[in-house]
């Protein structure tokens, strides 16, 4: 069963901050759509857990939070960053 991945406004925010600043907006762009096909499938074994609640997915240059609402078949993404 697949998940939908639902990024949260600021997590959009900081994406497109980091789009805006990168020197290779390229490796953003598939570095998001693999995090977007990863959580789509299985979420709950992607990642590390970092709280009861919460999840950290690397795929560099972005490594994001998130959470999964498994009743509700959703992953929400709450914060992406860059890694340094």
């Amino acid at each position: 069963m697949r998940y939908t991945v639902v990024w949260h406004k600021l997590a959009q925010d900081e994406l497109a901050e980091l789009w805006l600043a990168a020197a290779d907006r390229e490796a953003i762009r598939r570095a998001t759509d693999q995090i977007d096909r990863q959580l789509a499938e299985s979420p709950k074994d992607k990642g590390t857990r970092v709280s009861d609640q919460s999840r950290e997915l690397t795929r560099p240059p972005l490594q994001v939070l998130f959470r999964v609402l498994a009743d509700d078949r959703i992953v929400q993404v709450f914060s992406v960053a860059a890694l340094e």
